[in-house]
Order: structure tokens, then C-alpha cells, then sequence
């Protein structure tokens, strides 16, 4: 695999909304620098995903140098989110109760119109450790409001492997990683432990199993059948669908398409 290389870098600012594309870009302890820094939560203060609200796959993010969130949706007026400003309060993602701040009114307003349901974004305090699963992690590994890790893995070859049994392909998008690299086999990630690219050491915790998300049309918002149908044919395992690789980094770096990939381990 001495042609293993970093394709491409996804940011997704806001938990199960759209993300952004780079070339290059910084992680910090947490991952990607704002990756799930912010999450959407129903009333109760329950994070809210595409699992849910499959509409939430139309809104799109982006982050400025100024570290301000931006919200634009079909519809709706932009949104500029500079600051938090709605108090701190307790979150749920998955079985993790997190601190969390509010950004304010505007924003709730915004997204519970767009949603059609009531819901507030908060954001992730510099001050707020979340710990990474100590099962496969280390004591000081965190992650921000991702489900569980801080990077996703995936090889192009896995989604051409899969797209070449659909009758329509989909876009690696659908499956939201972090890291997409190329010149390996179909799966080939499965069987790694340790990666390294460029100054930056990455250990590959556990495989990822597949929720509904997948399943969402990102230009359409509308859920379907498929690629969960043909996956469940030929990635199914203990009852789950396994694809990709969640990764935990050792520590902050910069991170470049192009990059040779190493498999240490």
C-alpha cells in the first residue's frame, strides 16, 4: 500500500448537519478543529440527528476565521451565530450527560422553524471534557459532540465496493467520515490498528456500525432504502452494518490531502 494517500478532510460543524470540504486543515484534542462543536437538542436538552429529523441534512454550516457559525437553508434568512448566549445547561448525547451553553433565541428560533419541531443549538464549553469511551480509549482522549470518536475513516475503495452493487451510486457524504483515504483494497481499513499521516499518529479504535443516517438523501432530505438494503447483504455482522473505521488521535496536528498514509500497525 505504498500508494496510501489522504484524499480528503470533512468538517461538520453542527451534529447531522451539512459539513465542509478543505484541503487542509488543524485538529485539536477534540478532532477537527469545530467539529460537533455544536448540537442540536429537543426540549428535554436530547440530542436531535438526522435519525430524527431528516431534514436536518439540507441545512449547511460553515465556520469563519473568526470561529462564528453560519446556518443557510432553502427558505430561510442566513444566520450568523457569533457567541454563546443562552446559559449553560445538561445534554444527552447518547449515554453522556455534557455541559452545554446555549447560542441564544435566534438560533432556536431558526432552527425550530426550519425543523418543525422545538429545539435550541448549544455548543460545546472550552471548559467541558468529554470523555472518548474508556472500553477503547485512553484516559485522556475526548472528543467533542461526535457519537463516540473523534475521526471517521473510510477508503474510497469501501463506497466504489459498495456503489458498483447499487443500481444508483451515493455520495460519500451520506456517510459522513472525517478522513477519506485512497489506494487501498475495499475494506481494507478493517484490518488496521495503527495509522500515521503526515506528524500525526492515529489509533483505530473500532469499526463503525451504521445507523439510518446513511439511508437520507443529502440534496433531497427524503430517507430511502438503500445502501443500507445492499449493505446489510455483505457487511452485516452480530445484526449491525459495519463501514468505516472510527480513529482517536495522540494528539493535535495539521492534517493535508495528498498526505501519504501510513499503516503502522
Amino acid at each position: 500500500m505504498s500508494g496510501l494517500t489522504l484524499s480528503a478532510i470533512y468538517r461538520y460543524p453542527v451534529k447531522s448537519l451539512r459539513g465542509e470540504c478543505f484541503d487542509e486543515f488543524v485538529a485539536d484534542r477534540r478532532g477537527l478543529l469545530h467539529d460537533r462543536h455544536w448540537m442540536v437538542v429537543d426540549a428535554a436538552g436530547r440530542f436531535l440527528t438526522q435519525r430524527q429529523q431528516s431534514r436536518m441534512a439540507l441545512i449547511d454550516t460553515h465556520v469563519d476565521a473568526a470561529g462564528h457559525l453560519h446556518l443557510a437553508a432553502t427558505g430561510m434568512p442566513p444566520l450568523t451565530i457569533a457567541a454563546s448566549a443562552g446559559g449553560r445547561s445538561e445534554v444527552v448525547v447518547w449515554s453522556d450527560r455534557v455541559s452545554a451553553d446555549g447560542v441564544g433565541a435566534d438560533a432556536d428560533a431558526w432552527l425550530s422553524e426550519f425543523l418543525g419541531c422545538d429545539c435550541r443549538l448549544v455548543v460545546q464549553p472550552d471548559d467541558v471534557r468529554r470523555s472518548v469511551d474508556p472500553a477503547y480509549a485512553r484516559q485522556d482522549d475526548e472528543v467533542g459532540f461526535a457519537d463516540g470518536f473523534p475521526f471517521l475513516l473510510i477508503s474510497k475503495a469501501s463506497l466504489d465496493g459498495l456503489n458498483a452493487r447499487l443500481a444508483e451510486a451515493v455520495p460519500m457524504l451520506r456517510f459522513r467520515p472525517n478522513l477519506v483515504v485512497t489506494g487501498c483494497d475495499a475494506h481494507a481499513e478493517d484490518g488496521w490498528r495503527r495509522i500515521r499521516i503526515g506528524d500525526m499518529s492515529f489509533r483505530v479504535a473500532k469499526p463503525c456500525s451504521r445507523c439510518v443516517i446513511p439511508t437520507v438523501d443529502i440534496e433531497t432530505g427524503e430517507r430511502g432504502a438503500e445502501p443500507m438494503r445492499t449493505l446489510l447483504t455483505y457487511r452485516r455482522r452480530d445484526n449491525k452494518v459495519f463501514f468505516g473505521q472510527n480513529l482517536i488521535h495522540d494528539g493535535p496536528g495539521r492534517l493535508r490531502v495528498g498526505m501519504r498514509v501510513e499503516v503502522v500497525e
